[in-house]
Parts: C-alpha cells; structure tokens; sequence
C-alpha cells in the first residue's frame, strides 16, 4: 500500500460533483473507494466513512419530505442538509490532506 493524501483529498471532495452535475454524490466517491481501498493506504476508512455519510444524508433528505407536507418544517431541513452537504466534505479534505481521519457527523454505520 502507498500513502497518497492527494488521492484522499480528491475521494472527499468528490461528493461535491452533485454542485455540478445535480448527481453523483455517492457514485463517484463509491468507484473511487473500490477500486482504490486496496491500493491506498487508509483509503478504506476514508471511503466508508463518505459513503455513510452519503447513505444517511438520503435518508435525512426522506425524513424531511414528509416534514415538508405536515409542517413546513421540512424545507428548513433540505436547507441545512445541504449546508451540511457542502461544508463537512471540504473540512474533511482538509483534514485528509494532514494524514488525518475524518469523521461525519450524524452518519448512520451502514458500511462497516
């Protein structure tokens, strides 16, 4: 295995596609952490730890749908999960640019 923070870099900012396309926040961080997490060294905490937070901003993204039909409520959701959605990947680049290993916060474990 080789260190290669450059590449950690780019898996995490990855997410942010979805700002470009309007898809994608979970596919390309999904190819990039299989076909690389044996290659890179820490790729494999790195890449679970995306797609768990991609799988469980789906699911807050469901939650807020009936939000939006009984209260309102749910916009402000949508609002702040797509804060969420924007800020954490960039942070955590960051950290993975230092050799750290990142966390989201509020991510469900789908992936262990």
């Amino acid at each position: 295995m080789r260190q290669d923070n450059q590449l950690l870099v780019i898996t995490h900012l990855s997410q942010l596609i979805t700002l470009i396309t309007g898809f994608g926040s979970l596919l390309l961080p999904l190819v990039l952490w299989l076909t690389q997490r044996e290659k890179i060294y820490q790729m494999d905490a790195h890449g679970k730890n995306i797609i768990n937070f991609q799988l469980s901003l789906i699911v807050y993204c469901l939650m807020c749908i009936p939000l939006i039909l009984l209260f309102g409520l749910g916009f402000l959701g949508l609002i702040i999960l797509g804060i969420i959605s924007i800020v954490f990947p960039i942070v955590n680049a960051v950290k993975a640019s230092r050799g750290e290993v990142s966390t989201y916060p509020l991510s469900f474990n789908f992936v262990n």
